[in-house]
């Protein structure tokens, strides 16, 4: 029995007698099995013996086969210690694993949820390379199948993470990211939890393919934190789920802040909501540290989305009171937050408010808050209060722990360089810092200084000189002995001439510290030697006497320099080598600070990939950013611009009809451009729909306010527009035609010419289309220069499977043309000064007659007058030809002239449309779109069109 071994196990008073017991079973196990033709009760229990051996700590060398046969049995106990056994006894290299594989699929795919379980455990646990090529493809099935429990799909969601993070090669993200994303909005708060920790890593590494994931998570935290949508049994001490809150506000800290209007004042709101609730503390510690951990995250993504805004002065508010707090944690994540808003914003008057505050912080007994204190000084420092914070940091590295030491040092040494007010404090304050440090002072600090001394001729004397009265003291480390080598050597003759620095001096205070020092320094120190052999003969023999007697030493670095500098100062005076030997040394080349490298790379190793992370480590950017100036932009309505065109000619005649009977050069069509298609693809954004009916949908919307957009078997959807100056807003319905649910339910807008064109939705679609019903999503559109790319409008959801439908909305540049009314003498006017190309856009193509042989008038009219145009009549002599103008309107561009002349030939069946405009691209953009409706289907000659 197994518990009667474990309790001799416990039973045993020494561990002689135990090994023995051990000893004994593991014998009469391999024995039996050995012997074989045991049942699988009986190796359930040998196993089980097997595992409590091993995880005593003892080396086991049997039952891995027999763990294999128990994963395959039908009998949950037996399969249980089976999994146990491969989970404990296997690494992931082990060749016994190959021969589990086919079980553990066999028991994902078993309508047993338990199974399922067992299995998904197992591949979390093990996790070799092998498991997660052969078993990825059905633990995402699991993960994503409607018939799957939902604590299944929790442990599958968790299973895929750990295989990611494992072996992130092995997951086709690209390929599930929208069908991982629609989970986001199950009903089970729990599976949403599994499923964005999932996302959250998987988005950090591939942002565009999970973007759609950004307004699922504002809108869970919408329903969560404003709508109260959550189930009791998720109330955390009256916190609604806090780690799913958590996780949402983290993702959204992986993209940059959204443009959509929509989104932003649901995250405002949301935001505030947090922030208001955390107002009056509870004396409930659960429930507030539920609360502040939400909290935190929450004045993180307010600094991530915009460090001026409302929000983040609450922040600093609730801030304050968190840095005075009793409890250590809440102390710590309240300088941990404000150092990321001082790293972040450009005001720090809020947080030098309580700079006594962060100061006293420094000298808490909890050595992480003293560490978030020193990185809260060092984010918050700038030019008022550098000396300030310095001089504190100075002070306190005196009794600092000596893991913080390091760290400080480099901080001291950025913030004295970047801060440094005049160069008497900068030398002051580094030697200060070189001298009190000692051992922590890394070489890159030492080596900075003499970088900036070199480089900085008024600092040269006054460092010399101080740099000698710290070497005057007793005892001095060996950086600051090397810094003086480095300054005495080449700036030790500027100070010469002033009483107690003469050049035996400097020799002596030096050459008494020499003994304390390592080879290295020694080194630097012969080298001030024989640079001082050039500048002050007056000490030449001690300087020679030095030589001579390292040329006996037994370093050899040492006693070659010893052997070359002896020569040289041997040589006649006359001699110029000595002197080319001991010049000065240039000013360095500007580089990077390795003060700041070293700093970055001590924060570089973090899973935090979100964008922040490190930034109040590494450079400090106290002034606003600068804006780009534009370019002067072209005066798009002409005035002051000569016309590029002929005006010479007679008005008449350019409106003159063409010969259209001769045939038309072949050119390609407009529609027959690339499918922009595979470019959106590319971008994460799906396929655009194909169909049969979709470009004939799109084409009518392009000139109608209404209508059908796209039709299937499932969904219809159908729009309704209105325009006015360069604004409009278009109602888009969507209905669902089946008699089931559509579940996930997203939509979003696309648009690819964001400084041109702005769409954005009122509100986010519910997450769920009940059947046969139709909701309304309302797209406030702006125009703010020409554009020629309609927003993409995609509908994702499940319905058995996740689909993804994308189409163009009918929003083109036309529906922002205002007619207008002019008579003959002003058109003909506005028509000469425009002039021909390149504000010409002219085009012949094919056209269809109607059912009588005659030119279809009524659909031109129709067509030209719904793309915008004031249609004049009486301007053109022939009645067939239609005449119009027309003004388009753009928030930054101001206002577009366009006019129009469409000359249809009934006996060609050809039509010759010409469009003049103040702008080339709306002359462009306005002609293909007008032509498009009113050609005929391209089955013979195709079109000529000149610009």
């Amino acid at each position: 029995m197994v518990s009667q071994f474990i309790a001799d196990i416990r039973g045993a008073r020494v561990r002689e007698l135990e090994e023995k017991r051990i000893n004994k079973e593991m014998a009469n196990i391999r024995k039996r099995f050995k012997d074989g033709n045991l049942d699988g009760y009986q190796k359930k229990k040998y196993v089980a013996k097997v595992i409590f051996t091993y995880i005593l700590g003892y080396k086991v060398d049997i039952g891995h086969m027999e763990a294999v046969n128990l994963i395959s049995s039908s009998k949950y106990s037996e399969k249980q210690i089976g999994y146990l056994a491969v989970t404990l006894l296997m690494h992931e290299n082990s060749d016994f694993l190959r021969l589990v594989v086919n079980s553990i699929r066999k028991d994902l795919n078993d309508n047993n949820e338990i199974h399922n379980c067992l299995a998904l455990h197992a591949i979390a646990n093990v996790g070799s390379r092998e498991m997660a090529e052969a078993l990825s493809e059905d633990v995402h099935r699991l993960l994503i199948s409607p018939t799957s429990e939902n604590f299944v799909r929790k442990k599958a969601a968790l299973t895929l993470l750990r295989l990611y993070r494992k072996h992130p090669d092995v997951i086709p993200v690209q390929e599930w990211a929208l069908r991982i994303v629609s989970i986001m909005d199950d009903p089970d708060l729990g599976v949403v939890l599994c499923v964005t920790s999932l996302i959250l890593a998987l988005a950090q590494d591939h942002p565009e393919a999970f973007a759609i994931s950004y307004q699922k998570a504002v809108d869970r935290l919408n329903r969560l934190v404003v709508e109260h949508e959550y189930a009791a049994t998720y109330a955390y001490y009256k916190v609604p789920i806090p780690w799913l809150q958590v996780k949402l506000l983290r993702l959204l800290q992986t993209y940059p802040p959204s443009d959509d209007p929509t989104l932003q004042v649901m995250l405002q709101v949301v935001l505030q909501t947090i922030m208001n609730n955390c107002n009056e503390p509870s004396r409930n510690v659960q429930h507030n540290n539920a609360q502040h951990a939400v909290l935190f995250e929450a004045i993180n993504l307010a600094i991530h989305l915009d460090t001026n805004s409302p929000l983040v002065n609450t922040a600093a508010v609730l801030l304050a009171r968190f840095i005075s707090s009793k409890e250590t944690n809440v102390r710590y994540l309240g300088l941990d937050t404000m150092a990321h808003l001082a790293a972040r914003t450009v005001n720090l008057g809020a947080i030098k408010k309580h700079q006594g505050t962060i100061i006293i912080s420094l000298r808490d007994k909890d050595i992480s808050v003293r560490r978030r204190a020193l990185d809260l000084l060092y984010s918050m420092c700038d030019v008022d209060n550098s000396e300030l914070i310095v001089g504190e940091l100075l002070r306190y590295l005196k009794v600092a722990d000596y893991g913080l030491r390091e760290e400080m040092v480099l901080k001291i040494a950025i913030l004295t360089e970047k801060y440094a007010g005049t160069y008497k404090w900068y030398v002051d304050t580094i030697l200060e810092l070189l001298s009190a440090a000692g051992d922590h002072v890394g070489e890159e600090v030492w080596y900075r200084v003499v970088q900036i001394v070199t480089n900085t001729e008024d600092l040269q004397a006054y460092a010399a000189k101080v740099v000698f009265e710290y070497l005057k003291s007793p005892s001095s480390h060996e950086s600051l002995v090397k810094v003086g080598g480095y300054i005495l050597g080449e700036y030790g003759h500027l100070i010469a001439n002033e009483p107690g620095y003469s050049p035996i001096e400097q020799f002596q205070v030096l050459h008494s510290k020499s003994q304390f020092c390592m080879a290295p320094t020694r080194a630097l120190l012969l080298s001030t030697y024989i640079k001082w052999v050039n500048v002050f003969p007056e000490i030449k023999p001690q300087l020679v006497n030095v030589f001579e007697r390292y040329r006996h030493v037994l370093d050899v670095d040492l006693q070659q320099r010893a052997c070359e500098f002896y020569a040289l100062a041997l040589r006649p005076e006359e001699d110029e080598l000595l002197q080319n030997v001991c010049e000065e040394i240039p000013p360095f080349p500007p580089r990077e600070s390795a003060l700041l490298n070293r700093l970055n790379k001590k924060n570089a190793e973090s899973e935090d990939k979100r964008p922040w992370a490190h930034s109040g480590n590494g450079t400090l950017e106290r002034q606003p950013s600068k804006l780009m100036k534009k370019p002067t932009l072209l005066d798009t309505n002409g005035h002051g611009s000569n016309s590029t065109g002929d005006i010479s000619q007679d008005i008449a005649s350019s409106l003159a009809g063409l010969d259209l009977t001769s045939s038309p050069v072949a050119m390609q069509s407009p529609s027959s451009l690339s499918d922009p298609s595979a470019i959106l693809a590319a971008k994460g954004i799906p396929r655009l729909t194909a169909g049969p009916n979709v470009d004939r949908w799109f084409d009518k919307l392009a000139y109608t306010a209404d209508g059908v957009l796209y039709e299937d078997v499932q969904i219809q959807i159908g729009i309704k527009s209105r325009y006015q100056g360069p604004v409009g807003q278009v109602a888009v319905y969507i209905g669902n035609k089946m008699s089931a649910p559509l579940t996930s339910f997203t939509t979003a807008l696309h648009t690819e010419e964001s400084e041109a064109l702005s769409a954005s939705f009122v509100k986010i679609a519910p997450s769920t289309l009940a059947p046969r019903t139709q909701i309304q999503q309302i797209v406030q559109v702006e125009c703010k220069k020409v554009f020629r790319k309609p927003p993409i409008l995609v509908v994702s959801f499940l319905a058995g499977s996740h689909q993804a439908i994308a189409v163009r909305l009918p929003i083109v540049i036309s529906k922002f043309l205002e007619g207008v009314k002019l008579g003959p003498t002003d058109f003909f006017e506005r028509w000469k000064l425009i002039g021909g190309a390149p504000r010409e856009s002219q085009s012949i193509f094919p056209i269809s007659l109607d059912a009588t042989g005659h030119i279809d008038l009524a659909k031109q009219r129709q067509v030209v007058s719904g793309h915008g145009f004031q249609i004049l009549d009486g301007i053109d002599p022939n009645p067939s030809n239609l005449v119009g103008a027309g003004i388009v309107h753009t928030a930054v561009d101001g206002k577009v002239g366009c006019l129009l002349r469409l000359e249809p030939n009934k006996e060609a069946k050809l039509s010759r449309i010409t469009i003049r405009s103040t702008s080339e691209d709306v002359a462009s953009e306005v002609q293909k779109l007008v032509q498009k409706p009113l050609a005929a289907e391209p089955s013979g000659p195709a079109e000529k069109r000149t610009a």
